[in-house]
């Protein structure tokens, strides 16, 4: 199956959201810009486990297709409404020695910890418009009474001494504040 993930450079004009695409190619810590657009800014966390990642999610951090990851998933709140579903994905390597305790960020923004580390280093940004049969979608979505028709989204690998995780948010606002 073939990613639905594309470099941005890759996505034509006619194809981009106008108002989302600042806020997909925005290198900055997205936290940081939410806070910023927010009266309240909470995170809730969906699910923190060991599973199985994506054949996908795999293919881009090169793990084996045996292998276990811890994944988050969690929506980030602005004013108690959801306005991105954000799933990271840590191999275990990742989560050795200084970067234990990613295993326990509980209610605290995973970007805030990323921009925070100086050997913290972003990888290209990819965007994908997810359709409602989209795995992800469905993810995101679980929690929402109404349901959008399509939701764009962008996923970088990060890395912290050269360690990877995975990161992807997806929009599920507009993002006019």
């Amino acid at each position: 199956m073939r990613s639905i993930w594309r470099p941005s450079r890759a996505v034509s004009r006619a194809e981009r959201p106008v108002i989302l695409w600042d806020w997909l190619l925005d290198p900055a810590s997205l936290t940081q810009r939410l806070q910023a657009v927010c009266g309240e800014f909470r995170v809730e966390v969906l699910q923190s486990a060991w599973l199985r990642p994506s054949h996908d999610e795999l293919r881009a951090l090169g793990l084996r297709a045996n292998q276990r990851a811890l994944v988050r998933e969690v929506y980030l709140l602005c004013d108690g409404k959801p306005w991105v579903f954000a799933r990271t994905v840590i191999p275990r390597a990742t989560l050795s020695g200084k970067y234990r305790h990613l295993m326990r960020l509980g209610n605290r923004s995973l970007g805030a910890v990323l921009f925070s580390d100086t050997s913290m280093q972003r990888g290209e940004v990819h965007v994908a418009h997810l359709a409602p049969t989209h795995a992800l979608y469905a993810r995101a979505t679980h929690r929402l009474v109404r349901k959008p028709p399509g939701l764009w989204g962008r996923r970088s690998l990060f890395f912290l001494r050269d360690q990877p995780l995975l990161l992807s948010e997806i929009f599920l606002h507009d993002m006019r504040a």
